[in-house]
Parts: C-alpha cells; structure tokens; sequence
C-alpha cells in the first residue's frame, strides 16, 4: 500500500513523476493573506533533499509538494498552516515539517491540530540544543532531533531528553551523506514512519508510537558528540 506524504518546505522536482501526486504554492501578501498558486518556478536545495530522503526510506511513497518557500519569499505561520490542511484535504497521511518557529502561533497549532485530529501523522524538527520550537513542541506531533549514533533506516528514543525535547532522533546526514541536522534527520524519520505505515496501513496513532519505542535503536540521548542541529 502506498502512503501519502505531505512535504511542506521550499519545493522539490526531482523526483520521480509518478511519485508526485499534487503540488501548489502558499504564499503570504503584504496584508498577511495566503494565496495558492501553481507549484512552478526554481526549487530550494533544502526541499530537493527533504524529498530525496523521504523517497529513500519509502520508494513506494506518493509526495504532495507544499510550497512554503522560495528564493522570492520565505515561510510564514499563516502558509505553513495553509499548507498543512491542503495537505490534508489532498489525503496525506503524513507531513514532514522540516522547518522550526521560535514562537507559538495561534494559526500553526490550530491547523497541526486539525491535522492530527483527521489521524494524520505530523513529522517536525526539533534542535538538539537551545529551546524548543514549533510544531515539534505541540502535543501529538513526533518531533525528531538529528542523533549521529543513527545509521540509515534506524532511529532512537530520546524521550525529550534533548534541550529541543524531541522524541525521536534519526540520522542528520543530508543526501549521499553531506552535512545536515534536524531538518535532514526528520525527513528520514518521516520516510521510517511512510514505510510502517505502508507495511501496517491499520495501525493507528498508539499503534505507531508503540512499535517506534520498542524497535528503536537506541534510548535516551546521546551524551557524546550528539550531531550539532541545523534546521
């Protein structure tokens, strides 16, 4: 069974074509209002890769290209909560968040709120040092920090162990191994997830969280040359 996964970032194309499945662009005017335009125009290296990864641990995945980002605008609370329930209405079961606010916003957690409600599973980036940000601070989302003892396809529990309180550590290497953080180890940790639930399509949100503790790879955080995060 194929999972839908939603990549709200700055954009990917390539990938393959029939792994595309909607695409559109969210962007913020001077009066704060969002508008959804076609997906066109140049993408960002940072959402080629998140997209590359997700693809890497889940080949079979169908991608919904959420424009938040671009080199003629930068992501706002207000798109990225825009995004969010377009995902959802385009029937993704899952969302990789490789992005952070340093504030809570109204509009962010009400959209990631409605998310999980529907059962959608939100994937987010938490730093393994500094203070914790959002989405990965809200209750429900799986908020993941990158954990240099991860190699390709494992993750560990960290229990929000770290200063970002992220639950879930993977791998932060980028694409063929170049340097990354967070954002690159929740794109992997977004594919683990798109592979379970491809391989256990029933299994529900407490499901999930159950068989992430008892096959992760390592527990707790890592006190020793723990990845530098970069989101």
């Amino acid at each position: 069974m194929s999972v839908t996964v939603g990549i709200v970032d700055g954009g990917f194309g390539r990938v393959p074509a029939t792994a595309l499945q909607a695409g559109a662009s969210f962007v913020t005017d001077g009066e704060g209002h969002v508008r959804r335009e076609p997906a066109t125009g140049r993408t960002l290296p940072h959402g080629e890769a998140v997209a590359a990864l997700v693809l890497a641990a889940e080949p079979s995945a169908g991608l919904i290209d959420a424009r938040v980002a671009s080199p003629d605008h930068q992501p706002t609370p207000r798109a990225v909560a825009t995004a969010i329930d377009w995902c959802v209405g385009e029937g993704a079961r899952v969302i990789n968040l490789s992005l952070g606010l340093l504030e809570d916003r109204a509009v962010l957690r009400d959209a990631c709120d409605r998310a999980i409600a529907r059962g959608v599973v939100l994937v987010a980036a938490a730093p393994a040092r500094g203070t914790p940000v959002f989405p990965a601070a809200y209750p429900g989302v799986l908020s993941v920090s990158g954990d240099a003892r991860c190699a390709m396809g494992q993750w560990s529990l960290l229990n929000r162990e770290t200063a970002g309180r992220a639950l879930y550590g993977c791998c932060p290497a980028g694409p063929d191994d170049a340097r990354g953080g967070a954002s690159m180890a929740t794109a992997r940790f977004t594919g683990i997830v798109a592979r379970l639930l491809a391989r256990f399509p029933c299994a529900g949100r407490n499901g999930l969280a159950e068989y992430l503790a008892a096959c992760a790879n390592w527990r707790g955080r890592e006190y020793k040359g723990i990845a530098e995060i970069v989101s």
